[in-house]
C-alpha cells in the first residue's frame, strides 16, 4: 500500500510544500490551503515571511538576524 502524499509547486516548478502521510494519519484540507495561500504571498512579496498558523490578512515577518530564536 502506498503512502499519501501532496506537493505545492509553484509556475517555476520549485516545490514549496511537501507532505508524505502515512495510511493511518489524516491530512487537513485546511492547513493546505493555508500553506498555498503563503506561498502565494510570499511570491508576490519576497521580503516578508509567512509564521505559523499564519491566516490571510494576518501580519507577516521581515526575515532577519534578531528573529533567530524567537520564533
Amino acid at each position: 500500500m502506498a503512502y499519501r502524499g501532496t506537493f505545492v509547486v509553484n509556475p517555476e516548478g520549485r516545490i514549496k510544500v511537501t507532505e508524505i502521510h502515512d495510511n493511518g494519519i489524516g491530512r487537513n484540507a485546511d492547513e493546505l490551503l493555508r500553506k498555498v495561500e503563503a506561498a502565494q504571498f510570499v511570491a508576490a512579496h519576497p521580503n516578508e515571511v509567512c509564521p505559523a498558523k499564519w491566516r490571510k490578512g494576518d501580519a507577516t515577518l521581515k526575515p532577519s538576524i534578531d528573529l533567530v530564536g524567537k520564533i
